[in-house]
């Protein structure tokens, strides 16, 4: 058989998320829960299909940025919906500013992403509430700007005359959030006049829509309602007025409302939170412990390898280029991609098992030669991405990676939180082991050598 070479470099593409409901998508999946830890994916599932089908549950989500965590949340929509929920996902990046985020910002995206997608079904509601609050926006911002013409919102008049059946609360809310996305201005405006009104914003939330919502969905032979909100993770770690950082200010300080939601809900959240002093209170506003996606062991903590982690990279590698072969039989066809089987374990190894690590070096690595890829292309690459990685370390991080790399442990120092943050560190777990380890890339660093040897 021979490669598809464009075919190849499209499925290799760093920034595309697998869709597992898809078929084609399908093909390329791997399932790395045998070297992760546990089924986390079904640990969710479960949590919502058989112990609290018919009661609200809320679960955290968390693990690197490119651990593959929205692959995983979207498979776990799939499953969902073979088991006959009516599933909602959504990127919350799409909708909000991650570098400035706030309970009412959630709480109106949930609004609009859930009133969207039951929209479509045909299923009418009659959110009063979330009428009478868009109304007041309006009113506030028409004293300022015209907000019909400039903000292109629905007007007062428009929103009063507006019948059930003409009103759209998606659009109302979609208009408004996404000229406040790009208006810092207004979007300070509209805070100013949300934030008192949060619990009543929670109240219409739950009253005129996620419960109504669920009741029709289930006189309709759904088993409920599942919101799934992907990318929270993403936002920074910038300090509120307050002077707490933005996760723990929103899951933390904020987190008792984000659990309010009357329906089933997934929240990703930022793995700086499980090494925070507030773990306790975050575990305690949730009630639940967080779910971490850890990277896939390339090499255990004692030093020697996982052979079994290395062997589903090679195959998840090796199904992008041949999707349609038995796994079995790939092996034979490792010379169409490699110059030799030691190439492929090479970027395995290297990558970390980070999966979108190891896809953005074959990605670079296509970019520079047609394939079979040669060592000395990757090497290349592998120099080049070290380089990168590099010039952001200052010297006292080096010694912090030493230290992990010695002691295969990471405190909950805010030092330890950016190694993890900007991928230097990587942690996994496999069977009842536990650990973190320097990002293999950054092992042959001359910065990290010199201060390994000295």
């Amino acid at each position: 058989m021979e490669l598809n070479l464009q075919k190849f470099y499209r499925a290799c593409n760093p920034s595309y998320t697998l869709a597992v409901a898809n078929q084609k998508d399908r093909q390329y999946y791997i399932d790395f829960s045998s070297v992760r830890g546990g089924t986390i994916v079904e640990q969710l599932e479960r949590t919502i299909s058989r112990l609290s089908p018919d009661a609200p549950t809320c679960q955290l989500f968390t693990g690197h940025i490119g651990s593959g965590k929205s692959t995983e949340l979207l498979r776990l929509q799939a499953q969902l919906q073979q088991q006959g929920f009516h599933v909602v996902y959504f990127e919350s990046s799409k909708d909000l500013d991650m570098a400035d985020v706030d309970i009412t910002d959630i709480l109106l995206t949930v609004a609009r992403q859930v009133s969207e997608s039951i929209e479509k079904m045909k299923i009418k509601l009659q959110p009063t509430g979330f009428k009478a609050l868009l109304k007041g926006v309006a009113e506030v911002f028409q004293t300022q700007i015209d907000l019909r013409a400039e903000a292109n919102v629905p007007g007062v008049g428009e929103i009063n005359a507006s019948t059930e059946g003409e009103f759209s609360l998606a659009l109302g809310i979609g208009k408004i959030t996404a000229k406040a996305k790009d208006a810092p201005n207004l979007r300070s405006e509209l805070r100013q006049y949300l934030e008192p009104r949060t619990n009543v914003i929670l109240d219409a939330l739950n009253k005129e829509l996620l419960e109504p919502a669920n009741q029709e969905l289930k006189r309709q032979g759904k088993q409920g309602l599942v919101v799934i909100i992907d990318n929270l993770d993403r936002i920074h770690l910038c300090a509120k007025p307050t002077g707490r950082l933005q996760p723990e200010y929103l899951f933390v300080d904020r987190g008792e409302q984000l659990a309010r939601l009357n329906c089933h809900v997934v929240y990703t959240i930022p793995l700086v939170l499980i090494f925070s002093n507030d773990l306790g209170q975050l575990t305690n506003r949730f009630g639940v412990d967080p779910k971490v996606l850890p990277m896939v062991p390339v090499q255990l903590s004692d030093g020697s390898e996982c052979s079994e982690g290395v062997e589903l990279l090679r195959q998840m590698v090796l199904a992008r280029a041949f999707p349609t072969v038995h796994p079995s039989q790939r092996y034979a066809l490792v010379g169409k991609v490699f110059d030799s089987a030691e190439t492929l374990d090479r970027l395995c190894r290297v990558s970390g098992g980070h999966v979108r690590n190891l896809l953005q070096l074959l990605y670079s690595c296509l970019q520079k030669q047609d394939p079979p890829l040669s060592r000395e292309t990757l090497e290349n690459v592998i120099i080049q991405r070290r380089h990168q990685l590099t010039l952001a370390i200052e010297p006292d991080e080096w010694q912090l990676l030493r230290q992990v790399s010695a002691t295969k442990t990471v405190s909950g120092e805010t030092k330890y939180q950016i190694l993890l943050r900007s991928l230097w560190v990587f942690e996994y777990r496999y069977g009842e082991d536990y650990w973190f380890d320097l990002n293999p890339i950054l092992a042959d660093a001359k910065e990290f050598r010199q201060t390994f040897d000295s």
